[in-house]
């Protein structure tokens, strides 16, 4: 078997439209599609990252709280490439998103920082140089 990339990251939020608004109008992903299951009183909003990733974001009624100390076991953080960590920044801050300060990578020599979605789910801007 050879695994040839990364196809969807599953995200379940606590409030969906709220959730919606972020990843869509703030963040910038394009709605592939949205389905309404009945059935689980469930939204599954499916959206474009790239040509390849794509995002699943649920919606459930009550679902159970995230762990939210950072060495649990489990996802960690969800990383998104930047080409210009700067100008991310800055397009994240312009709309009142909160943006830890940037740090570099002592493995990679690569800058990074953080942010979270509205459920405080860590996202992470990764700076990559073009075309990588």
């Amino acid at each position: 078997m050879k695994l040839v990339g990364i196809h969807h990251v599953a995200i379940i939020c606590s409030d969906y439209e709220r959730s919606k608004r972020f990843y869509v109008e703030q963040l910038g992903f394009a709605v592939l599609q949205e389905t309404y299951r009945g059935d689980r009183q469930s939204y599954k909003l499916d959206l474009r990252v790239d040509d390849c990733t794509q995002i699943e974001l649920f919606s459930f009624p009550n679902p159970p709280q995230r762990a939210q100390y950072p060495e649990a076991c489990g996802l960690r953080h969800l990383a998104f490439a930047v080409a210009n960590l700067d100008e991310a920044v800055a397009l994240l801050t312009a709309q009142t998103i909160a943006v830890e300060p940037i740090r570099l990578d002592a493995l990679t020599g690569k800058r990074f920082t953080f942010f979270k979605d509205p459920d405080g789910l860590p996202l992470e801007l990764y700076e990559i140089s073009a075309g990588a």
